[in-house]
């Protein structure tokens, strides 16, 4: 008896973009493995840390809970590191001007010459990677990649999941 196995029939448009969409859903885990590949041989735990920079320079001060949101990283780790890095005198908690009870976070001078210092590395990394690639084929990456960081982004729930409600206490 022949294996049941359906017969191929003729390519459709759609079918490529099946293959393709395959095989990106394939590249991008190898993609997230390659990414702690490189942090791992990059002293992981300060990079860890180094990373919260980013957002705090682009957005501005804002406060520990809202970084954590942002990176979509659990509390108690962003708390860790915000730690080390006051530590380090790369970020200063200053009062919030809307809720003096709250702090916000802003990078120091040190800290920007930290995040410049990381650019440059990666930049550098990045242009051993590409020496050989043509700049138009570096152009589409860019482009495409930005788009697709985008799009992944926007995909995401805009809302934090709520916590589970506690059963309502019996008091008498």
């Amino acid at each position: 008896m022949p294996p049941s196995s359906p017969v191929p029939g003729p390519a459709t448009p759609g079918d490529d973009r099946l293959a393709e969409l395959r095989t990106l859903g394939e590249q991008l885990p190898r993609f997230v493995r390659l990414v702690h590949a490189l942090k791992a041989g990059q002293a992981a735990e300060g990079r860890a840390a180094l990373v919260l920079l980013f957002p705090l320079e682009r957005l501005g001060p804002m406060r520990q809970g809202a970084l954590a949101e942002l990176v979509h990283a659990d509390p108690s780790t962003v708390s860790r590191h915000v730690a080390a890095l006051i530590e380090q005198g790369l970020v200063q908690r200053v009062a919030d001007e809307t809720d003096g009870r709250a702090s916000r976070l802003v990078v120091t001078d040190a800290g920007r010459a930290a995040l410049g210092q990381v650019r440059a590395e990666r930049e550098a990394h990045l242009a051993r990677v590409t020496a050989d690639w043509p700049a138009a084929d570096l152009s589409a990456l860019t482009h495409l990649f930005g788009r697709l960081l985008d799009d992944l982004a926007a995909s995401l729930p805009t809302e934090p999941v709520p916590a589970p409600v506690a059963a309502p206490s019996r008091e008498k």
